[in-house]
C-alpha cells in the first residue's frame, strides 16, 4: 500500500474533527525570515482549504532589530520587553506594516508549482486589537510599548464567517488614537482566549520543549510548566512555553508549540496521533481507564494480530462483550493502544491477570506498568490476595515487575482445570 494511503486514513479523523473549528497561529519574525516559510504558507492554506478558520499573528523582532541598526539606533530593553520610544516605535511601524503586506502578498499568491495551485483565499486585517501603554515599571517608562486591551471578537468572527484569514499585527491602538507596540505571543494568547479559539499554535525554532536530557517534552499539564519554566530562565522557550499554559489557563483546550525550522511540522503535529512538538492542555491526552462496551472494536484492533501469532488466547466479539467489565484500557486520542484484563478466579481469593496488550508503536512508553498497577489497585479492592498470570513469551518482564514462578498445582481448582496443556504456558504469581 502506498505510504500516504497510509496517512490520509489515518488523517481522516483529524481532518474531519478540525473543520470549523478556530485555530489562532503565533509565527514569529523570525519564522517569517526562515527558508521554510514558503512551506509554511503552504501548510497554512492547506488548513483554510480544510475548512479551519484561522487567525495568524505575527511577530517582527528581529526586523526591528534591523531596522534600528540601519539608523544606528540602540535597542534597549527591561525584563525582555522592548523600551520603545519615538525614534523606535518610527522602526516598529516601518518593520510591521512591510511585514504584513509582505505576508499578504505571499498568502494572495496562486501557489503555482505547489500543493495549492489554483487555490484563492482572502486576507484581512485592520484596528482589531486596542492596547494600553505598559507604563512605568520599577521607574523605567516602557513609552510606546503596551500589552493588548481587548481584541475584537465579533470583528474577528465576522471576517472568519466569511472564510478570511483573518492577520493580526504585532501593533496595539488606543481609544485616543495612540500606536502601541505589542509582543506577539501576548497578541496570539489574547487572541486565543478572547475568541474561544480551539488551538494555540505558536511556532519556535525548536521541535518543541527540549527536556534537561534533550528529549523533546511530547505533553504537559499547565501546572507542569512553571518548573520548566525555572529551569529554561529567561529564553524565548520559556516565553512560548508561558503563553501556552496561559492560553490554556483561559480556557483555550490545546496549546501546541511546534518548529517553524521544520518541514510540515504543523501538518504532523495537528494530523498525527503523536503529533510532532509539544501538547500543552487541560485534559489527559492519555487515558487509563475501565473498558466500556463501545471500546470492543478496538480491543480487537489490538489483541487480533496477537492472537494470531499465538501469543494471546483467542476471544471472539461475543466473549469480549460479555466480559468487557473485566478490562482496563489506554486510550489514546480516541485509539485504544493497551488493554488488560482481571478475572476473579471462583471459590478462592485469587485472580488472574489476562490479555496484558499494548500496541507495537508504543511500547515504550510504560503502558504496560500503568496497566499493571491499575489490576493490582482492582484486584485489592476485590479483596484479593494474589495474582496469577499466565505468559508465554513474556516471562521475563513479569518476573522484573515481582511475579515468581508457579505452577498448575498452586492455581485455586477452578483455574487450574481450565490449563491449556497444548499451549504450555509458564505460570507465575504475586502477592497482593
Amino acid at each position: 500500500m502506498p505510504e500516504y494511503v497510509n496517512w490520509l486514513r489515518h488523517a481522516s479523523p483529524y481532518i474531519n474533527a478540525h473543520r470549523d473549528c478556530t485555530f489562532v497561529v503565533m509565527l514569529p519574525g523570525d519564522g517569517v525570515e526562515h527558508p521554510n516559510f514558503g512551506n509554511i504558507v503552504h501548510d497554512i492554506v492547506l488548513l483554510h482549504s480544510l475548512g479551519v478558520r484561522l487567525v495568524l499573528v505575527h511577530g517582527s523582532r528581529p526586523q526591528i532589530e534591523a531596522r534600528l541598526a540601519a539608523r544606528g539606533l540602540t535597542p534597549h530593553y527591561h525584563h525582555g520587553m522592548r523600551i520603545t520610544d519615538a525614534a523606535t516605535l518610527e522602526c516598529v511601524i516601518d518593520a510591521v506594516g512591510q511585514l504584513r503586506i509582505a505576508i499578504e502578498a505571499r498568502l494572495s499568491m496562486d501557489m503555482a508549482s505547489s500543493p495549492m495551485q489554483g487555490s484563492r483565499l482572502r486576507v484581512a486585517s485592520g484596528n482589531l486589537v486596542t492596547a494600553r501603554p505598559i507604563g512605568v515599571l520599577e521607574g523605567v517608562d516602557y513609552h510606546h510599548t503596551g500589552e493588548v486591551r481587548r481584541v475584537d471578537r465579533k470583528g474577528i468572527n465576522r471576517l472568519l464567517d466569511e472564510r478570511s484569514i483573518v492577520l493580526l499585527s504585532p501593533l496595539g491602538y488606543s481609544p485616543t488614537g495612540e500606536i502601541f507596540n505589542l509582543a506577539c505571543e501576548d497578541v496570539a494568547t489574547r487572541a486565543a482566549i478572547d475568541l474561544g479559539a480551539d488551538k494555540l499554535l505558536l511556532f519556535g525554532a525548536d521541535l518543541g520543549l527540549i527536556d534537561e536530557n534533550g528529549k523533546l517534552v511530547r505533553e504537559l499539564r499547565p501546572q507542569q510548566v512553571p518548573a520548566h519554566l525555572q529551569r529554561l530562565g529567561n529564553n524565548y522557550q520559556a516565553e512560548l512555553l508561558d503563553a501556552a499554559a496561559e492560553a490554556c489557563r483561559g480556557g483555550v483546550a490545546r496549546s501546541h508549540i511546534v518548529s517553524y525550522a521544520e518541514d510540515g511540522a504543523l501538518l504532523t503535529e495537528l494530523f498525527t496521533r503523536d503529533g510532532g512538538g509539544t501538547l500543552v492542555a487541560q485534559e489527559q491526552f492519555e487515558l487509563v481507564r475501565e473498558a466500556a462496551i463501545e471500546d470492543v472494536g478496538g480491543l480487537l484492533d489490538l489483541i487480533s494480530p496477537l492472537e494470531e501469532q499465538g501469543i494471546l488466547v483467542r476471544r471472539s466479539r461475543e466473549v469480549l462483550e460479555r466480559e468487557i467489565e473485566q478490562f482496563s484500557v489506554v486510550e489514546r486520542e480516541g485509539m485504544i493502544i493497551a488493554c488488560a484484563a482481571l478475572y476473579q478466579i471462583a471459590d478462592s481469593d485469587a485472580g488472574e491477570l489476562a490479555c496484558l496488550a499494548v500496541n507495537p508503536e508504543y511500547r515504550h512508553g510504560g503502558r504496560g506498568d500503568e496497566l499493571l498497577e491499575r489490576i493490582e489497585t482492582r484486584a485489592r479492592a476485590q479483596g484479593l490476595k494474589t495474582l496469577f498470570v499466565l505468559t508465554t513469551r513474556t516471562a521475563h518482564w513479569f518476573r522484573e515487575r515481582g511475579f515468581e514462578p508457579s505452577s498448575v498445582e498452586r492455581l485455586p481448582a477452578a483455574r487450574a482445570s481450565l490449563y491449556n496443556y497444548q499451549r504450555n504456558s509458564k505460570i507465575f504469581e504475586k502477592s497482593l
